[in-house]
């Protein structure tokens, strides 16, 4: 569940423009053709970076339903923001890299995942081959470009092209909750705009700072020329 950060901020902002990440998804999700919503300001972005943070809280491509309903309830979304937040996956694409174990090697069977749909399976065969390049990239969903419930229904029919998406199928507690949202894209919807407001307010409880650009921290001559212009 990433969607990379590609947007500097000072091609949108003032100095001290209370302006932040969550932001830009917002207008990702909505250019797509996905729900708008209030956006709440002035949330800030960390001083530092952590590779072992991100690893604790970013879910592998390989996770499983259960460690994922446990990694969300740790920041107090329940198992129906799990599944709507990973509606996000309704655009974009994803390496090869991330799916070569579900073709060839499923939990070191030496088989391909077995709810993989089998014409799927072939086509992700030939997109991903066994040696190939694992640089190369899939469609998340049948409609990468436009933001709608079809990532729930590719999930129905064992489309989908991660195995942290398709687990959501395969597990009782998840399967609900994909099959209402495969069927009501406006439920959807609806539950991706709580769980983004949930995601919005949660806090680390650490200093942070409007960056100018998103992929690092404000460096301090930037800050001094920011304050001189005040």
């Amino acid at each position: 569940m990433i969607i990379r950060c590609l947007i500097y901020f000072l091609h949108f902002s003032t100095p001290g423009s209370k302006i932040f990440l969550h932001n830009f998804l917002y207008l990702r999700f909505e250019q797509s053709g996905g729900p708008n919503w209030k956006v709440k300001l002035g949330r800030k972005d960390s001083l530092t970076a952590s590779q072992e943070a991100s690893n604790n809280i970013m879910p592998s491509p390989r996770a499983n339903a259960t460690y994922l309903i446990n990694l969300f309830s740790n920041f107090n979304l329940s198992v129906k923001d799990l599944v709507a937040l990973s509606g996000s996956h309704s655009i974009g694409k994803a390496r090869c890299f991330s799916i070569v174990f579900r073709l060839y090697n499923q939990s070191g069977t030496g088989r391909p995942d077995p709810a993989i749909e089998p014409k799927y399976r072939e086509k992700l065969d030939e997109l991903c081959p066994l040696g190939g390049d694992e640089e190369v990239t899939g469609d998340l969903d049948a409609t990468p470009e436009n933001f709608d419930n079809q990532y729930y229904k590719d999930l129905v029919m064992g489309r989908g092209f991660l195995n942290s998406d398709q687990t959501l199928f395969t597990f009782p507690e998840t399967r609900k909750y994909v099959k209402m949202f495969s069927k009501n894209q406006s439920k959807f919807f609806r539950a991706f705009v709580e769980g983004m407001i949930k995601l919005g307010d949660l806090q680390s409880g650490m200093p942070g700072e409007v960056r100018r650009n998103c992929r690092v921290v404000n460096t301090k001559k930037v800050k001094v020329l920011i304050e001189a212009e005040r």
